[in-house]
């Protein structure tokens, strides 16, 4: 699976436009490096976001083969880490 629809499926970005966005602005990595939208999502993965306020860091535990509504989004991924930014840091 794409990691922009990944993205979305997983709740993790409201939608696929905006998960894009986010790739595409470097804000989603993998070992450091930023990664692109096409990217395929593969179960082990370890994946660190760049929200606005936090970094979120989290361990792909399944990739569906397709969407049904009785999957549960917290199913697919579990969280590893998760910092917040505080704004008064960036004042430094």
């Amino acid at each position: 699976m794409r990691l922009d629809k990944f993205l979305k499926v997983s709740r993790l970005a409201k939608r696929r436009a905006e998960a894009k966005d986010g790739i595409e602005a470097g804000r989603i990595t993998k070992d450091g490096r930023a990664l692109k939208p096409g990217y395929e999502v593969k179960a082990g993965d370890v994946l660190v976001l760049h929200y606005r306020t936090k970094f979120l860091t989290v361990r792909v535990l399944l990739v569906p083969e397709r969407v049904v509504p009785s999957l549960k989004p917290a199913d697919l991924y579990e969280i590893v880490d998760e910092r917040k930014d505080d704004p008064v840091d960036w004042l430094g």
